[in-house]
């Protein structure tokens, strides 16, 4: 699917990422890019290749949103979108941030993601949390 895809857009504009102005109509930025989007059009990830200026390697996980999706637990839905990056890009380190204090407050911030066997592997001087997931 096309970043700026109007359905994942929709979804994205809900995210805590996405801000309230934009320029162009797209969820990722510049760089290679990969948007799944389920069945149900309820939950979406977006990968993102690029060079972080923040000296990260590997392929971003750049936004992950799930209202609910029929198509599977947030946890499964990392899952399957894992198993298509690696099918892209095989071999590549995965790797994500969340910010804690944005997220629903829960016991552990990233919590879908651990189960779906990332591990947190750092902080960003800005507080993002970095998870990442080796093959």
């Amino acid at each position: 699917m096309k970043d700026g895809n109007f359905t994942a857009m929709h979804l994205f504009l809900r995210h805590y990422t996405a801000r309230a102005t934009r320029k162009q109509f797209q969820c990722v930025g510049p760089g290679e890019k990969m948007l799944l989007l389920t069945p149900d059009a309820r939950a979406f990830f977006a990968w993102r290749k690029f060079f972080s200026d923040a000296g990260e390697q590997g392929v971003n996980g750049a936004v992950f949103h799930n209202e609910g999706s029929s198509a599977g637990r947030s946890s499964e839905l990392i899952e399957a979108a894992n198993r298509a990056a690696w099918e892209r890009w095989p071999g590549d380190r995965l790797y994500t941030y969340v910010d804690p204090s944005k997220v629903r407050h829960k016991r552990d911030p990233g919590r879908c993601f651990i189960k779906a066997g990332y591990r947190c592997c750092g902080v960003t001087a800005s507080g993002l949390l970095i998870f990442e997931c080796l093959p």
